[in-house]
């Protein structure tokens, strides 16, 4: 429809759907045109992906980052190196932002010729060094002087970083993003330390907090680099063998001292301020910080006496008498006396007091934040004015500011004598404010995470503060910041976000938000290759999730499990597999006790009487148990011959051993009655495997068998060999059958004498049975070493006794 010329349906004459001609005319969805009934539309959430080593991650920040092995086609090539005008650029995006306003005089650097030129000295041979000074004495400056004549010594350039909170890694990790051009990317330990080596730069850190081994490891991985490290007296000292060169930066003369206060004031000072400068000279050890304030303040009185009523409006006389005097002259104006040597000292409350409402509301946020000065652009939103970004230029020109890398923060000493001024009195509530301004700014969706990252320092300070004063806010907060700093690749803020935001969540008693910053710290830990720590933070994360029923937080997590179990190479510990799920215990398969219960010959008994045994230990016949798992493949359910030389037992020794087991049944068959109770045992007691695959015949009863395991025999006890057997025909198998003719199961005991020697190439299992009347006499065994052909007859199946043959009389059996 044309917006310029309207139909009649837009002004309520729809003509009742039809158009003009009659026809049905299509009617208009109603959904697109009202979404949400008025309410706006909810914005989509902030997703980045990004390579992380040979991960491929999604920082997502509804449900948890998202973490898989790098495809092929999405692992980047090796980062290729930024020319210098992009290194310029970068440089130049680094430094502070400007104030707005006149541009501020710049003020020389005094007095420091000597220490210049042997820095560049230095650092031209490809020496480190290291400057050390106190807060305030100048070292940024110098470091910005060196820098500029450095430009040209190495092939890299001169690369500026900033070492306030930063590690080790984070700064090879800088260094990197400085030098290489690799969006989106960030290298793990390994490779980052194989580009960081090919980097031939003149490296500028400053505010360095870190030494000992951790220095060296910084050295150590960029060995063609030459370091300017600055750093304060009270930072750790670098190991005995970094062949790190010192170089201590004092404060100025008195002369240098005076010159500099000049230079701020923007004239020349007469007697009385040349002697009250005299005097915070030594007092303040010349630290050009010091002479820096007090010529803003002297500045401050030049206004005063120019225009009495100068600082009215901003309050420094709200407080002062009416009738107070005032020594004014026709010439010079009102005598204004000279700040007195303690305000000199500690120039930050007077300081203060004289700038603007915004400026002084700026410092009351900087206080609550912990000195961290927030950017220019969120000052209107904080303080409440539309102007209040100008006070960024009068905070810098009274130098209660201080340039930290690409932010401003408050310079030495002014954070603890604003506290002791009352501008700490409202910091919860002013850090309340900024928690609530960085987290409505941070989720909004025009905000790049890069921006975020910038300000990571401020953000970080609000949760801080918050942490255990409000613990919802600092939640929020932290939620919010956490996503952006991963997604701008400041991973070190992202981990400090993290650790705050969980802990503000367990005070706080929101278990799902604790949830997610176990998560992210899994995700973290991965990343970096600590693969316990993200096993346990994964693990935890997971457990809360699962008490929440949350299903996409828990397949997100077990997903990112499974990768560490893979990482691993192997199995999570605790029972569990790679997703999270709990490894079933391991099944064994054996076959089931006897009817009888568990027999007497197991045991360990006393031989019976007779001859002395022969050498070899009896041989038992048995059922083996399946070894565990792991332990190697299990063996059949079918019962073999152990011994002492088992591994010269064969399962098939067929004919000979069939020749034997027809004595063993003849002479069992004669001498069963003079047997004791005890030592007999019999074959249906043994558990064998059916060939048809039907399992295992102790897990059956007998065919026709009707009858239970009777009580206990003899001896008493249940489960002894003689215990009554039930039967085909329901006899008890205690005794002889009713007939009178021997059993067909062989109840006897092998001869004593082994066998001569098994066959080297056994046979089919024996799979006969015992005839039904044996021989009145034992049949001979072989002699020769050579296996007999097998009998026409099944064999007898194995004997489960293990005591040697007797004669018929009852008598052991003869060697012969």
């Amino acid at each position: 429809m044309d917006p310029m010329n309207r139909g009649p349906e837009e002004h309520g004459h729809d003509h009742g759907g039809d158009d003009h001609d009659g026809s049905a005319r299509p009617q208009r969805p109603r959904d697109p045109l009202t979404p949400d009934f008025g309410q706006p539309a909810p914005a989509l959430a902030r997703t980045v992906q990004l390579v992380a080593g040979d991960f491929l991650l999604t920082v997502n920040p509804v449900d948890g980052s998202e973490i898989e092995a790098c495809p092929p086609g999405e692992r980047p090539e090796r980062p290729a190196k930024r020319t210098a005008d992009d290194r310029a650029e970068l440089r130049r995006a680094a430094m502070p932002p400007v104030p707005p306003g006149p541009a501020l005089p710049g003020l020389p650097l005094l007095e420091r010729q000597e220490e210049r030129e042997r820095l560049v000295r230095l650092l031209a041979r490809g020496r480190s060094v290291r400057l050390t000074g106190p807060a305030g004495s100048g070292r940024t400056a110098l470091l910005g002087a060196v820098a500029d004549d450095c430009a040209d010594l190495a092939p890299d350039g001169v690369i500026r970083l900033c070492g306030y909170r930063k590690t080790p890694t984070e700064l090879l990790h800088d260094l990197f993003a400085t030098v290489y051009d690799a969006p989106l990317y960030r290298p793990e330990r390994a490779q980052l330390l194989e580009l960081v080596h090919d980097i031939g730069a003149v490296v500028v850190l400053d505010d360095l907090e870190f030494g000992g081994a951790a220095l060296d490891e910084l050295l150590d991985a960029t060995p063609e680099c030459a370091f300017l490290l600055a750093a304060t007296p009270d930072t750790p000292a670098p190991a005995a063998d970094s062949h790190l060169e010192e170089v201590f930066l004092g404060g100025l003369g008195r002369g240098g001292s005076l010159e500099l206060l000049e230079r701020v004031v923007g004239r020349v000072l007469d007697d009385e301020e040349a002697n009250w400068a005299g005097d915070l000279w030594f007092e303040s050890e010349g630290l050009p910080l010091r002479f820096v304030q007090a010529g803003a303040l002297l500045h401050q009185r030049d206004q005063l006496r120019a225009d009495p009523h100068a600082f009215e409006e901003y309050g420094y006389f709200a407080d002062t008498p009416v009738d107070a005097p005032f020594d004014a002259g026709p010439d010079d104006g009102p005598a204004i006396p000279l700040p007195s040597l303690a305000d000199g000292a500690a120039p930050a409350a007077l300081l203060a007091s004289r700038l603007s409402p915004s400026a002084r509301a700026t410092l009351k946020f900087a206080v609550a934040l912990g000195g961290e000065l927030p950017h220019q652009a969120h000052l209107p939103a904080l303080v409440g004015d539309t102007h209040a970004d100008a006070a960024l230029a009068e905070l810098v020109g009274c130098a209660l500011v201080t340039a930290v890398g690409a932010r401003y923060r408050l310079a030495a000493g002014v954070r603890t004598q604003l506290e002791s001024a009352g501008y700490a009195d409202d910091a919860t509530e002013h850090a309340k404010t900024a928690a609530r301004h960085y987290a409505w700014w941070a989720g909004h969706p025009s905000v790049t995470p890069e921006r975020i990252a910038a300000e990571a320092d401020a953000v970080q300070a609000a949760l801080g503060a918050l942490v255990t004063l409000e613990s919802g806010a600092a939640v929020l907060l932290a939620r919010t910041a956490a996503p952006a700093f991963a997604g701008g690749l400041h991973w070190g803020a992202w981990e400090r976000a993290l650790r705050s935001g969980q802990e503000a969540a367990r005070n706080a008693g929101e278990v799902a938000e604790e949830a997610y910053f176990h998560h992210e710290l899994g995700i973290l830990a991965l990343c970096g290759g600590q693969l316990d720590r993200a096993r346990a933070e994964l693990e935890a994360s997971i457990g809360l999730r699962g008490a929440l029923a949350d299903k996409r937080g828990m397949i997100s997590g077990r997903r990112a499990l499974a990768l560490v179990a893979d990482r691993s190479g192997g199995t999570l510990p605790g029972g569990r597999t790679a997703a999270g799920e709990e490894v079933p215990d391991a099944r064994y398969e054996e076959s089931a006790s006897p009817p009888g219960g568990v027999l007497a010959a197991f045991a360990q008994s006393e031989p019976p009487a007779g001859p002395p045994a022969s050498a070899e230990p009896d041989t038992l016949v048995a059922s083996k148990v399946t070894p565990a798992v792991g332990a190697g493949p299990a063996p059949s359910r079918r019962s073999i011959v152990s011994g002492t030389r088992r591994n010269l037992v064969a399962a098939g020794a067929g004919a000979l051993l069939a020749a034997v087991l027809g004595t063993v049944v003849t002479l069992g068959a004669t001498s069963d009655g003079d047997r004791p109770e005890g030592d007999r045992v019999t074959t249906e007691q043994s558990a064998k495997e059916d060939r048809d695959g039907g399992g295992l015949s102790a897990d059956e009863p007998q065919k026709d068998s009707t009858n239970r395991p009777g009580g206990p025999g003899e001896d008493g006890v249940i489960g002894t060999a003689d215990d009554p057997k039930p039967s085909a025909s329901g006899t008890p198998s205690g005794g002889p059958s009713e007939s009178g003719k021997p059993s067909q199961k062989p109840t006897g005991k092998p001869s004593d004498k082994p066998t001569d020697k098994p066959t080297d190439k056994p046979t089919d299992k024996p799979t006969g049975k015992p005839t039904d009347k044996p021989t009145d006499k034992p049949t001979d065994p072989p002699t020769t070493d050579e296996p007999t052909d097998p009998p026409t007859s099944d064999p007898p199946p194995t004997p489960s006794s293990d005591a040697p043959p007797s004669s018929p009389d009852g008598s052991p059996g003869t060697s012969d």
